[in-house]
């Protein structure tokens, strides 16, 4: 797998995981159009984490229009004012096309990606509870009403235990053979004890068992070096650019792939490791 084959896989995995949480409720959808797939959450909790589009890559300048007005023209019917245009570092044109219009950086995480047949650390020993979406919910510090519909089936969900106590999370999500992880949290009293280490290699171990041949992430700069150690490669920065005439989106949870690196689902990488 190249670099760019795995950015590829792992954002189309974001945008498939944000359409399985759509599922779970009536006013959320997800667009797949030319150039740009846009995640449309309509209601609290989940506008203020989940809306987010994802811009094709390398566009010509017609293309990127077009992109971007559909995701504008989308946002604008739902009477959605705040959301967040995901743009790869290296795209020069399309970032310069977002400042023109009025977008400014809201943040930046890590596109991270690896092939499982690179995983080397041994399947860790963890005490495991039972998977609850609300005690996920809890863990990562979010409202216990966020897609409170969700089946949980739909995700591969872990609940790590120390001393009989819940302590930290995360979960996967397959598509086309790529695992994405997302929400890695750990409270602050349990954190530096392995918690994020241990519960991304089970699920690693987890999706290579599944016959995934590769995993996905959006990394928070203070979780890098713990992916890197995971061996996953670094595959530049995702930019998140905000419409800033209408306003900044709330800094909750996910910025990223389904549950993000704020706090919750939006992009999907590490909360608190």
């Amino acid at each position: 797998m190249t670099d760019t084959d795995l950015y590829e896989r792992g954002v189309r995995t974001a945008a498939a995981c944000w359409e399985a949480l759509a599922h779970s409720t009536s006013s959320a959808d997800v667009h797949r159009l030319p150039h740009v797939s846009v995640a449309v959450f309509a209601d609290e909790p989940e506008q203020s984490i989940y809306n987010n589009a994802i811009l094709g890559h390398g566009l010509a300048p017609a293309e990127r229009s077009a992109a971007l007005e559909a995701m504008e023209a989308l946002y604008a019917a739902a009477d959605i004012s705040s959301f967040a245009a995901w743009v790869h570092e290296t795209d020069r044109g399309m970032r310069d096309e977002l400042t023109r219009r009025g977008y400014a950086v809201d943040t930046t995480t890590r596109a991270m990606g690896m092939s499982l047949d690179d995983v080397s650390l041994p399947r860790p020993e963890i005490e495991l509870a039972p998977a609850a979406w609300r005690e996920h919910l809890r863990l990562i510090g979010v409202s216990s009403a966020l897609l409170r519909d969700l089946d949980p089936a739909a995700l591969h969900l872990l609940v790590a235990q120390r001393g009989g106590e819940s302590v930290a999370t995360a979960f996967g999500f397959d598509h086309e053979g790529d695992c994405g992880i997302y929400n890695v949290g750990t409270l602050a009293h349990s954190r530096r004890r392995g918690f994020g280490t241990a519960l991304t290699a089970t699920l690693l171990h987890d999706a290579l068992a599944r016959g995934c041949r590769t995993a996905s992430l959006q990394s928070t700069p203070a979780a890098e070096r713990m992916y890197g150690a995971l061996g996953f490669r670094d595959l530049g920065r995702i930019i998140e650019y905000t419409p800033t005439r209408r306003g900044a989106r709330s800094q909750s949870p996910l910025s990223g792939s389904p549950f993000s690196t704020k706090k919750g689902c939006g992009s999907g990488g590490c909360v608190h490791a």
